[in-house]
């Protein structure tokens, strides 16, 4: 047994022998025991009282007297409030060393509660949001108006930013980031963006402007080779090998121009996508028919219709982004193997698969297969002659259409690429509607 309690119980051992003693000369022995138990509940009560005047005045200095078991459990709640206070005064500078640390960040930082309500902001969110200290508490939506930030509270689905002009000044563009954290907070991030904005618009500006340029004097340079290779017996032979290496050459040039003025097309913010019903059959039929007609030889393309869906969409962008990725297939895959085309469902949605039996790529070049002018060497094919705009083309006309490309492989054994569209681009076939619209037409 612990000393406290071996001191409680002698103290109430000695009450009771007292009590013993005074019962037996007084010869009454139950009430001088029931007054023994009223001075114990009195000291018990003495010792409560005194504990609940030291915890009600909150000071942290030296416990009360007491002794027994008192004694021990002013000791233990004196050993936590120390404790405790240690742990605050912690928290305390822990709290100090963040505000510190995210008011020298250069992007607005602003902490919101369950109800999106202001929790606390830094400096920079002063200067580009406008707020006040007197907006602590207030819900973001109703200081920053703007429709897409009050669609991106309400849709709650963080893993994407939006971009909105600074409620100071609508030349400031700001790109917002929302983070969860904690149990109902979220991290509000707002950075400064109109210079990236910029620099991105005079770099598609300056592509475009060179692209078109260039487009002249390749189709004057284009038009005097080709009448050079139709002379006949007027040339050397020597002569006429160069003239058609330069020919390929321009060819090579103007595809490289068109491919750049595509990328310009699908990147311009306002070049918007046309909702239009595209048949997809239809049109990977197109494609593989005109991919049989260019080359001689040819691996076997396979088409696989196990649907019959149609996309909303603009059909030159999807015709040009699967038109890619079936010749890259057909180029890269020899006259033995095959290349499947199949258009399936995918869940609520529908995907393209284009898989052939090429030699495969390299897992450490897909991440940058999307990058521009990106290309692999490939063991055992020769140069193809391509651009590197293909992949970066698809990428980009597919995410215009809500769509997604992903890429498996495997070294020896072949590739699949695949484009994945969501439901609201999905139009499902009746063949009795179709079969009636046609006979009105």
């Amino acid at each position: 047994m612990s000393s406290p309690w071996r001191s409680e119980f002698s103290f109430l051992f000695l009450t009771l022998l007292v009590g013993t003693f005074l019962g037996k000369v007084l010869n009454s022995f139950a009430v001088v025991l029931w007054f023994c138990l009223l001075a114990y509940l009195a000291r018990q009560l003495f010792y409560a009282n005194r504990l609940l005047v030291w915890l009600r005045s909150g000071r942290s200095g030296q416990p009360p007297q007491g002794n027994g078991v008192w004694e021990e459990i002013y000791y233990l709640i004196y050993r936590l409030r120390r404790r405790n206070k240690r742990r605050k005064k912690q928290l305390i500078r822990m709290l100090e060393r963040f505000r510190t640390a995210t008011a020298a960040l250069p992007d607005a930082t602003v902490v919101l509660g369950p109800r999106d309500e202001i929790d606390w902001f830094n400096e920079a969110a002063e200067r580009l949001l406008g707020l006040r200290r007197g907006d602590i508490g207030q819900q973001i939506g109703n200081l920053l108006r703007h429709p897409k930030l009050s669609q991106y509270l309400q849709t709650a689905d963080y893993r994407a930013t939006v971009s909105i002009p600074s409620p100071l000044t609508e030349n400031m563009q700001l790109e917002i980031r929302i983070v969860p954290y904690g149990e109902d907070l979220r991290l509000l991030v707002a950075q400064d963006v109109t210079q990236l904005r910029f620099m991105e618009r005079v770099r598609s500006d300056f592509v475009a402007n060179v692209s078109h340029e260039l487009r002249t004097p390749l189709t004057v340079l284009k038009g005097y080779l080709e009448t050079l290779g139709q002379v006949d017996g007027s040339l050397p032979e020597s002569h006429l090998k160069v003239f058609q290496r330069m020919e390929e050459q321009t060819a090579r040039m103007e595809s490289l121009v068109d491919g750049l003025l595509a990328l310009t097309r699908l990147e311009s913010a306002a070049h918007q996508t046309v909702q239009k019903r595209i048949n997809v059959p239809a049109m990977l039929q197109d494609i593989c028919d005109e991919v049989k007609l260019l080359a001689d030889e040819h691996p076997a393309i396979e088409l696989v219709l196990e649907t019959d869906a149609h996309l909303l969409g603009a059909e030159q962008e999807l015709r040009s982004a699967f038109s890619n990725l079936i010749v890259n297939a057909v180029k890269y895959t020899p006259a033995t193997g095959r290349v499947t085309v199949r258009w399936r469902c995918e869940g609520k949605g529908a995907r393209l698969d284009v898989e052939d039996t090429g030699p495969g790529i390299a897992q450490h070049h897909l991440p940058r297969l999307t990058e521009r002018f990106y290309r692999v060497a490939v063991d055992g094919c020769k140069n193809k002659g391509g651009s590197g705009l293909g992949l970066a083309i698809v990428k980009h006309a597919l995410s215009r259409h809500g769509g997604e490309l992903k890429i498996a492989s495997t070294l020896g054994r072949g590739s699949c690429f695949s484009c994945s569209f969501p439901e609201d681009r999905i139009v499902r076939v009746d063949s009795r509607t179709d079969a009636k619209l046609a006979q009105r037409m």
